[in-house]
């Protein structure tokens, strides 16, 4: 761009058309027709510029994880319950700035909400996707993942296709989390994938990790907290031994105090998902969270 004429400059024009032409032939041409974001980086300037040249929205991730500095750092504050009032949600925004958590995780619907409340706070928006079966179309959640970090979600949570994964369609299972992790981070997300380990025999489970990693994804995570059963340590463990040490690992569903959180971390977990969350910090106990099974 250039900032003294107010114009873009013929090179910098060039460049700017020769990458939205990229994008669009990399998606097909299906993209132009069903309204898909191009993602161009632009200096401060250049975002003035585009503006002013008719772009109808600059988006900006300030997705830095936090740093794991103590229990509520490794918290990811979650209402998903479908009744959730609008009240409840700001109550859950208020939470989790009280208390520095990693962030707060809503369903898709309440991202934009979310996002607005905790604009520059440090605490994160985290959306989850194709939540709580896993049974939709692969496109249909890259769609809902992408609409979810445009209006302001830094993570991304998605159900594992487990009918597929205990079908033994592992090439299906990898090529959906693929899409996900692709959309997330193109658009500087990250990616969670929620592996149902209720469900899953141990096989099952070493295998869900496996195509998580293969398919680029950044954590494995245990639970939907509306299944049968929720995190378990031993799940945790054997989770980190399949992924290893770098991968984020998300014990998520029943941790409702303090024992419970550091027995998932010194297991291996990296992130925990909880609707008792103040009560795990506060080492208070607590009965069944509001988030559903959380």
């Amino acid at each position: 761009m250039s900032p003294k004429t107010g114009s873009i400059s013929a090179s910098d024009l060039e460049d700017l058309l020769t990458e939205v032409a990229r994008q669009v032939l990399e998606r097909g041409p299906d993209a132009l027709r069903t309204g898909a974001t191009i993602e161009v980086e632009l200096s401060e300037d250049g975002v003035r510029e585009s503006v002013g040249l008719g772009a109808c929205r600059v988006g900006s991730c300030g997705c830095t994880p936090p740093p794991l500095t103590g229990l509520a750092s490794y918290i990811d504050h979650t209402l998903l319950k479908p009744e959730a009032t609008l009240a409840e949600l700001d109550q859950l925004c208020a939470e989790a700035l009280a208390n520095k958590f990693a962030s707060v995780c809503v369903n898709s619907s309440h991202v934009r909400r979310c996002a607005e409340i905790l604009a520059n706070s440090g605490v994160l928006v985290c959306s989850v996707v194709g939540f709580p079966l896993g049974a939709m179309d692969s496109e249909a959640k890259a769609y809902e993942a992408r609409r979810a970090i445009e209006q302001g979600a830094c993570e991304i949570d998605m159900v594992l296709a487990v009918g597929l994964l205990k079908s033994g369609q592992h090439e299906r299972v990898r090529a959906d989390i693929e899409l996900l992790a692709d959309t997330c981070h193109s658009l500087g997300a990250r990616l969670k994938v929620i592996l149902e380990t209720c469900l899953l025999t141990d096989a099952e489970k070493v295998t869900a990790c496996k195509l998580s990693m293969a398919a680029g994804a950044d954590f494995v995570k245990t639970s939907t907290g509306f299944s049968k059963g929720g995190a378990t340590a031993a799940d945790i463990q054997l989770m980190r031994d399949t992924v290893g040490p770098v991968m984020g690992v998300k014990a998520s569903g029943g941790v409702r105090d303090a024992a419970q959180a550091k027995a998932m971390i010194g297991a291996g977990a990296t992130r925990l998902g909880a609707s008792a969350s103040v009560a795990i910090v506060k080492g208070s106990a607590t009965g069944r969270g509001a988030g559903g099974g959380y």
